[in-house]
């Protein structure tokens, strides 16, 4: 099996919306659900978020806990870019 990558060629990655600011950030939720034991894929995906997995049960809580961060930060008039590491444990405990 051949590979297709070559050390000598590597591509620059870039997570910002504009290629030319230094302090623009990007930032997306990523829901994995495990636990799935049928063979349907679950896919949601949201204006900051992406779930994939789960049993349906599991899929289900990972779109209420999207959602309701969604619109806690709404009400902050945040984005998610926006919101450090110690605010969004804030507001997912204040999911739960």
């Amino acid at each position: 099996m051949e590979s297709n990558s070559n050390p000598d060629k590597k591509k620059k990655l870039s997570l910002s919306n504009s290629g030319n600011s230094s302090n623009s950030r990007m930032a997306l939720l990523l829901g994995l659900g495990l636990d799935s034991q049928d063979e349907h894929v679950r896919i949601t995906r949201g204006p900051n978020f992406h779930l994939i997995g789960g049993r349906p049960e599991t899929h289900e809580v990972m779109q209420e806990t999207a959602v309701k961060f969604n619109e806690e930060l709404v009400r902050r008039g945040k984005r998610l870019d926006q919101v450090g590491p110690t605010e969004f444990l804030e507001i997912m405990n204040k999911l739960k």
